[in-house]
């Protein structure tokens, strides 16, 4: 017997509606500690279907995977070194 993983995508392979990252972002208002307006329950189910927020107790909250998707965020690419001159390192004079 196999589980499948409730959410297996991080971020939602297709776009958010824009009642739905309207939600979103509200819902990272909410988070931050400010007042926020009605937020829709269909546009709320819908994120919490995507993985992108969770119901509780007190109501709608932002998961991790909502605040990646609103930011737009990818993952973050690997420093870069910087690359120096041989010459830097021969002593002048």
């Amino acid at each position: 017997m196999s589980v499948e993983p409730l959410h297996p995508d991080p971020l939602p392979s297709e776009p958010l509606t824009e009642d739905q990252r309207t939600a979103l972002s509200n819902l990272a208002r909410k988070l931050a500690g400010h007042e926020v307006g009605f937020i829709s329950i269909a546009d709320a189910r819908a994120l919490t279907d995507l993985g992108l927020a969770e119901r509780n107790r007190s109501g709608w909250r932002i998961t991790a995977a909502g605040e990646a998707a609103l930011a737009g965020a990818e993952p973050a690419a690997p420093p870069t070194a910087e690359i120096t001159s041989p010459d830097a390192f021969k002593p002048k004079g």
